[in-house]
């Protein structure tokens, strides 16, 4: 499984943050990894500058092989939160879709 980061202009990814993010995604998703053959994540700050308590927004987009990309957002008030909060979204995301998949 490999972990791609995105960003918009208003965010600078120092390496402290990719690793949590790559760590975080790992992390929630591991049990999923021989079926996942990539994991998009976006970064953005929706208010830039300006202050904001949910204004940090991250994306995930799994790409299963031979399924369609499953993409969940969050938004929080720190990219932290809202990186754990898509991971989990992605997770029941998962384990709803591979799930469905098991019984039929």
């Amino acid at each position: 499984m490999r972990v791609q980061i995105n960003s918009d202009d208003s965010v600078k990814i120092p390496e402290e943050l990719a690793s949590q993010v790559i760590a975080t995604v790992e992390g929630a998703l591991s049990r999923f990894s021989d079926q996942i053959t990539r994991i998009e994540v976006h970064l953005a700050d929706t208010n830039a500058n300006k202050g904001g308590s949910t204004d940090k927004r991250c994306a995930l987009e799994a790409r299963l092989a031979g399924l369609r990309p499953i993409a969940v957002t969050h938004r929080a008030g720190t990219f932290e939160h809202a990186i754990s909060g898509a991971a989990g979204k992605l997770q029941r995301a998962l384990d709803s879709t591979l799930g469905r998949l098991r019984l039929h």
